[in-house]
């Protein structure tokens, strides 16, 4: 799309971040560095504090204590529109179904871009939009109300809303919850795309452990509002640890193509 490859460096940074509502702690003394360029899966049970994480490196939710650095400079320095600029949320259910048409709603993305007069500071802003509707195959779709759209589709425009907000950063909220299988897999194929081509940073909450194997170069286990495993998918993704997190038994098995661990659940016998 246009961008350089962002160059490494500390794309988030969590400092002894706690959060505590009422009494009730939900996220307790977390302390994460995360790479420009990563992509990293957050897993957990559910109550866990995932999407409280995710609420707190938007800036969405205030730390009780603690700091978050986005790209390098305090998230508290940033104004609500040049926070836009570096980082992008897309939640699980996407957008919702409104009226407007595929093609504007894309270009809802750059908002954030905008001067006081409604003009785009990029120039290639029609080339950008454009690129983004072919790599997604959006063309057909562009007239279309996204109330008519599927599912499947109305997620698709809102990764594309999304990639016209040219993040440095994107947060993703179950992305793929709603999805059926193959709009799973397609979803996180365009993502992944995006993230290499581009050098973008990724964090995304994630139930599907073994989607979050296929497509995550590294993994953070929130267990008891703590980060309780870092690592890789094989480091990760083992039996012992998905008993000790989620309660249930699994075998680990390597993926016949990537090798990546994939978890087979085994059912409770009775009696037991």
């Amino acid at each position: 799309m246009n961008k350089p490859p962002i160059s490494p460096s500390s794309a988030i940074q969590l400092s002894h971040l706690n959060k505590v509502y009422g009494t009730q702690k939900v996220l307790c003394d977390l302390n994460i560095h995360i790479q420009s360029g990563e992509f990293v899966g957050i897993i957990g049970p559910n109550g866990s504090g995932k999407t409280t994480l995710l609420h707190l490196i938007s800036g969405a939710v205030t730390p009780s204590e603690g700091e978050v650095h986005i790209m390098e400079q305090p998230l508290s320095s940033y104004s609500r529109k040049a926070l836009s600029q570096q980082l992008a949320v897309l939640q699980q259910d996407g957008i919702p179904a409104i009226s407007f048409p595929v093609h504007e709603v894309i270009r809802m993305g750059r908002y954030p871009f905008l001067d006081w007069l409604g003009r785009d500071r990029y120039a290639e802003v029609e080339e950008l939009i454009t690129l983004i509707m072919d790599r997604l195959e959006l063309h057909a779709l562009a007239e279309r109300p996204v109330s008519e759209l599927s599912g499947g589709q109305r997620q698709r425009v809102a990764l594309g809303k999304v990639m016209a907000q040219q993040p440095a950063v994107l947060l993703l909220d179950e992305p793929t919850t709603y999805l059926d299988i193959r709009y799973q897999i397609q979803f996180m194929e365009l993502v992944s795309r995006w993230q290499q081509e581009e050098g973008l940073t990724v964090i995304a909450v994630m139930h599907d452990l073994n989607l979050a194997s296929l497509f995550c170069s590294r993994l953070l286990v929130l267990h008891e509002q703590n980060i309780v495993a870092d690592g890789s998918p094989h480091d990760i993704l083992t039996e012992e640890m998905v008993e000790r997190v989620f309660g249930v038994q699994a075998s680990a098995t390597p993926h016949p193509d990537s090798g990546v661990p994939q978890i087979l659940l085994k059912r409770k016998e009775e009696g037991k």
